[in-house]
């Protein structure tokens, strides 16, 4: 690997995040909404009580979370604490801080919504690359249509469908929550599978709700791989159609996918904030909802930095591993 190379890709990895981190930063701030006075403003309007001192008590908080400093001396301070890690406190679970939120969200976003990610990607690559191999018997072709059907529904709407007929009506499985009532949260057999059980509506809503669209752009690959020249060489070559359709017309056709799948990452916390709301799931989907709903500014602020720096990851680490994946890459000097 080229050194240079791997700079650059280093420099463009930190602008792409210092960027990101100052629009996350100063866009908000462009508003004259106040998040500490809008908070106490809700609780008001929620518990039918206001104290007389309301005003002492939103400047001490502004004094707490350094509002009240200039804006340039708040943005040094925020890219400190960038830096550190520190995303800051969140205005709703005071003094938990965001990234304690973070943390303690992302193993289920891990397990559920990677996972089912990775599951549509896999199999929809794969039912896309059938439909469009000429061999291929014609049940799979016909797949497509009901695959363009089930990417036109959202998730949330098939995990409402969902639990209607197989929780409510059927009772197969539960209706939603991250694991039973009773049960602790512990690295034991029990709670595994109870956790697993729970998760199995929520993965088959995200799965059916993505796996058309990557059959759909699979398939579209397939057909301009059919004529090219080193497809029809194998194929004059006598090789197994096997070995074809693997190395030679999947693994080509795959090529522009995966960098689908690393932007599909970021999509991901999109889609799983009202499927985690609707399954009361406590992933970083369901905690953005919450901060959503509750105008907890520094939480979104912060699991959008967050995203958006996993995303900068992604891409860097497909650029180091493409022409592993495709020999005719190389790295510029």
């Amino acid at each position: 690997m080229k050194i240079g190379y791997l700079i650059r890709r280093l420099l463009f990895l930190f602008a792409v995040v210092w960027v990101a981190a100052t629009l996350v930063f100063f866009i908000p701030r462009l508003s004259t909404r106040n998040p500490i006075r809008e908070r106490f403003a809700e609780i008001a309007r929620s518990t039918g009580f206001a104290p007389k001192d309301l005003e002492q008590i939103i400047a001490a908080y502004e004094v707490k979370f350094g509002l009240n400093k200039p804006l340039l001396e708040q943005y040094v301070e925020y890219m400190g604490g960038v830096l550190r890690g520190d995303l800051g406190p969140s205005l709703t679970r005071f003094p938990v801080t965001v990234l304690d939120l973070i943390l303690t969200a992302l193993p289920w976003t891990i397990g559920l919504l990677v996972v089912t990610t990775l599951i549509a990607f896999a199999l929809g690559n794969l039912l896309g690359a059938l439909a469009s191999w000429p061999r291929s018997p014609a049940f799979i072709k016909g797949l497509m249509a009901p695959l363009m059907m089930l990417q036109a529904i959202p998730a949330y709407l098939l995990g409402l469908l969902l639990i209607f007929f197989i929780a409510f009506r059927l009772r197969l499985l539960p209706m939603g929550g991250a694991y039973s009532q009773g049960v602790l949260p512990s690295f034991t057999l029990e709670f595994i599978l109870d956790a697993a059980r729970h998760q199995v509506l929520p993965a088959i809503s995200l799965i059916l709700a993505s796996v058309g669209f990557w059959a759909l752009g699979m398939r579209g690959m397939g057909m301009t791989i059919q004529g090219e020249d080193y497809v029809t060489f194998a194929e004059h070559k006598g090789l197994n159609p096997f070995t074809i359709f693997t190395r030679y017309y999947m693994r080509n056709a795959l090529l522009p996918q995966i960098t689908g799948l690393a932007l599909a990452f970021g999509n991901i916390i999109v889609s799983g904030v009202l499927v985690e709301q609707l399954y009361g799931l406590p992933g970083l989907g369901g905690v953005l909802g919450d901060a959503i709903l509750k105008n907890d500014y520094f939480v979104i602020y912060g699991i959008t930095l967050f995203v958006i720096l996993a995303i900068a990851i992604l891409m860097f680490l497909m650029d180091l591993i493409y022409p592993l994946l495709d020999p005719r890459i190389r790295y510029e000097s």
